[in-house]
């Protein structure tokens, strides 16, 4: 069975596996809440995990989704003010 995965206006995709987990940046609908959510893949259950940021970097910096969400924190010191 295929899973439709429905990203909201409030999300963003740090990064999918091939064997078909994501990781989303989210921000909490009404607030300044940011964290990550895991979804696993079907195979896995397809459960949803939410992490705070620092939990989530604390995992570790070698997994394509650690290193997408650290690409995104050096933008924003790349950017010109």
């Amino acid at each position: 069975m295929s899973r439709i995965v429905t990203v909201m206006p409030n999300e963003r995709e740090l990064y999918a596996s091939p064997n078909g987990d994501r990781w989303h940046l989210v921000r909490a609908p009404g607030g300044n809440d940011v964290f990550v959510r895991h979804t696993a893949n079907e195979a896995s259950g397809g459960n949803v995990v939410d992490f705070a940021i620092p939990v989530f970097l604390g995992l570790g910096r070698h997994g394509p989704e650690h290193q997408e969400l650290w690409r995104l924190i050096g933008t924003l010191i790349d950017q010109q003010p």
